[in-house]
């Protein structure tokens, strides 16, 4: 099997980003089990970057031991491309034209398209990770019998283009991070078969956390739910926020609500509702442990680390009943709780403070479900397999 090259429209070993994190696990672990490997990607800085700005010089370089080649952007025209992404954030369908408009001044590099067209036979394949960007629209119609998607795909207005539909119907496979992205996929493009298969992401089983360090060095003694993440209402953390802070006045518990990770959210009640901001992945570990339970309110996830990582430390978890993929992993796992409206939260978390001992064996089964399912090991091998079958029918 020839080198395998990982299209992405950014990379960089620390920006941060769900898929970015995924990527950066799969290449490293791939390459230190001998895969032959690139990461193909723009010269963009990340996500939160601007996109027509070249930060980083072209060409190839080695980045903690990853070959990482890079292109120039092509310059995009952003008045054209914002009025077209407002709708879709919305959730409003938009016209075919409107499509072309948002695929054409998205992150692009007709560099790269231009390499991949020249080079394809130096590939065995092309696996490009996430779907909605440019790289992946146009990348994958360069040579889609040798491309492959990890498309970390939710229930969203994007999702639903037509364009999409019409490039990603035709790749070679897919790979999944669960079971209901694959059936969303299968809706939406008309995908199927064994090239079209869930893997997960690996999670790192040596990370511990201690409950007792992390209330000595915050000082928070009082019981509280946990959330980890960013800070924004596409995370319905403001949301979580208002039904926390309705239940404690309603409920009159002793209890707080602990905020981890960047962004802001307004808060009615600083004094129970801690706001920690950024802090150190020991201290996040250590937080895991000590939490009462950890609340994922997203409804739009194709996998979700944070939950894993609170199953590792042994803690149950509750999730919004919306996100099609956190309701399967509680209800496979049988480690947590999940709720659709205000009601059924309180109804859940009462349930979770008051039976200390269902919710301990939540977070032993949750623990339990991590380790068979998503060590590295297991996922690298899985990979690899899926890489060397789905090469055979190529001309290498």
């Amino acid at each position: 099997m020839k080198k395998i090259g990982f299209v992405a429209p950014w990379y960089g070993e620390q920006i941060g980003g769900g898929a970015e994190a995924e990527l950066r696990g799969v290449v490293h672990h791939l390459a230190e089990a001998g895969v032959a490997l690139e990461v193909l990607t723009t010269c963009a800085e990340s996500f939160r970057s601007d996109w027509s700005v070249d930060f980083h010089e072209p060409g190839l370089t080695e980045e903690a031991g990853i070959p990482v080649r890079r292109f120039r952007v092509r310059k995009r025209n952003e008045w054209l491309f914002e009025p077209v992404n407002r709708k879709l954030m919305k959730g409003f369908r938009i016209t075919r034209e409107e499509e072309e408009i948002f695929c054409r001044e998205m992150v692009n590099s007709p560099d790269l398209y231009e390499y991949m067209k020249e080079h394809e036979q130096d590939y065995s394949l092309f696996v490009f990770i996430p779907y909605m960007f440019g790289t992946t629209y146009y990348g994958c119609q360069v040579c889609p019998e040798k491309s492959i998607l990890i498309p970390c795909l939710h229930d969203e207005g994007y999702a639903y283009m037509k364009c999409f539909r019409d490039a990603f119907s035709r790749v070679k496979g897919m790979v999944f991070n669960a079971e209901p992205e694959r059936l969303l996929a299968e809706k939406l493009y008309g995908v199927s078969g064994e090239n079209f298969t869930t893997f997960g992401l690996g999670m790192d089983m040596g990370q511990t956390g201690n409950a007792e360090r992390f209330r000595k060095v915050t000082g928070i003694r009082d019981p509280f739910i946990l959330y980890a993440g960013r800070k924004e209402p596409g995370k319905r953390v403001d949301v979580l926020v208002k039904y926390f802070d309705r239940f404690r006045r309603e409920q009159g518990k002793d209890l707080k609500l602990v905020l981890i990770g960047g962004g802001g959210v307004e808060n009615p009640d600083p004094e129970n509702i801690l706001d920690l901001g950024y802090v150190d992945l020991q201290v996040k570990l250590d937080a895991y442990a000590a939490a009462e339970f950890f609340c994922n309110p997203s409804e739009m996830e194709s996998f979700s680390i944070v939950i894993m990582e609170s199953w590792l430390a042994g803690r149950p978890v509750l999730v919004n009943g919306k996100c099609a993929v956190t309701k399967d992993f509680a209800i496979r796992a049988n480690a947590g709780l999940y709720y659709d409206n205000y009601a059924e939260f309180e109804g859940c978390v009462r349930y979770l403070l008051e039976h200390p001992e269902a919710a301990e064996k939540m977070g032993e089964n949750g623990k339990a479900f991590v380790k068979e399912n998503f060590t590295w090991e297991t996922i690298t091998r899985k990979y690899i397999e899926y890489f060397e079958r789905i090469s055979e029918t190529d001309a290498i």
